[in-house]
């Protein structure tokens, strides 16, 4: 329940951030390169408490079942940690030496992200259908 609360949050965050990235490379106005240094830093901390919820959950499961899915969108949400802790320290230099590779790694966050959640959205999908059936 905690874990279906959190989980979307860091996602709006991430997007965001590539929004205000895309937005930084266009005009060179230094605000939107700051909100999106501190959109990133505040997805970052909302993203690790639903990665540790995920993580009891998947690795340490007692006697519910574990599906593969569950898994790889708990790798793949790791990943995408880790692409934003590399963004953090790329936003953190001075501001004409963020670009591209800020955005590039806001895009690779966004994306990492989508995949995690449809594959998760798939899985949740086919449970409901074999319950139908």
């Amino acid at each position: 329940m905690l874990f279906k609360l959190l989980n979307p949050m860091p996602f709006g965050f991430f997007v965001a951030a590539l929004i205000s990235d895309i937005v930084y490379y266009r005009t060179g106005e230094l605000m939107w390169m700051k909100g999106a240094a501190w959109l990133i830093a505040a997805g970052l901390v909302l993203a690790i408490i639903p990665r540790l919820i995920n993580l009891v959950q998947v690795w340490f499961p007692g006697r519910n079942h574990v599906a593969g899915a569950q898994r790889l969108d708990f790798f793949v949400n790791l990943l995408a940690i880790v692409a934003a802790i590399f963004n953090a320290f790329v936003h953190s230099r001075d501001a004409y030496a963020v670009m591209p590779e800020g955005m590039w790694l806001s895009v690779v966050t966004v994306i990492l992200l989508c995949v995690g959640n449809v594959v998760l959205a798939s899985h949740e999908f086919d449970v409901q259908e074999v319950r139908h059936a």
